[in-house]
């Protein structure tokens, strides 16, 4: 069982207790739901839709309303960034995420929510160029380097492969002179860039709006 969640609620400052208890007797009878979960609680960090239901089962539901978008990380310094892009790309239903470099990333960030989602590795920028060019993915890389265009002005590809590089270097050369397409997000500030975890939030964010189907009433 994983520990309660807590987070902060508006104005009293007292934690509030995320998920639900034991579920009353009797039990529905659905093949979807844990008995272990039914029985202690599910405190887990997932929508109350999911409440009770297996791993797999969430994955298989999910698996149903998926994005075409795929989105891709370098993991050459063990950035501790992967974990928040894994758990922006679980929140906007991205297709896939890849690790491009080291097998092992640091999964704090992401708060669980890479159980939830499908997971390619590359031990190098040469093996993922070949696997988009297999499944016929264009690259799109995100940086702020040279001839990049404005990302808000740019059409975005609907099975695009989004890259993001690491912390400070950005994405890699090699990677870079591959893509069929390198955008970056207009600033306007003092400072010369944006942290990663950030820049892949707006870059998927960006293809949700030209691509995704957007509720047109209230989200809650």
């Amino acid at each position: 069982m994983t520990p309660a969640e807590t987070e902060n609620g508006p104005g009293a400052g007292e934690p509030r207790e995320v998920g639900v208890g034991p579920h009353p007797q009797p039990w529905p009878a659905d093949p979807r739901l844990d008995p272990e979960l039914l029985a202690h609680g599910d405190r887990r960090n997932v929508e109350d839709r999911f409440r009770y239901w297996h791993r797999e089962a969430i994955v298989a539901e999910l698996d149903t309303a998926r994005h075409g978008l795929h989105v891709a990380i370098e993991n050459l310094e063990h950035d501790a960034n992967i974990g928040s892009v894994v758990r922006t790309a679980n929140a906007f239903a991205v297709g896939a995420f890849h690790i491009v470099g080291r097998r092992r990333w640091n999964r704090r960030g992401a708060m669980v929510t890479d159980r939830y989602q499908h997971e390619f590795h590359h031990p190098d920028a040469e093996h993922m160029i070949a696997w988009a060019r297999e499944h016929e993915r264009p690259i799109v890389a995100i940086d702020l380097v040279e001839g990049s265009l404005p990302i808000e002005r740019t059409p975005l590809p609907a099975d695009a492969l989004l890259v993001v590089g690491q912390e400070g270097p950005g994405v890699s050369a090699e990677i870079l002179a591959a893509a069929d397409l390198v955008v970056g997000i207009t600033q306007f500030g003092s400072t010369r860039s944006i942290n990663v975890a950030a820049a892949a939030a707006i870059a998927m964010h960006s293809w949700i709006l030209q691509h995704a189907e957007i509720p047109a009433g209230p989200l809650r």
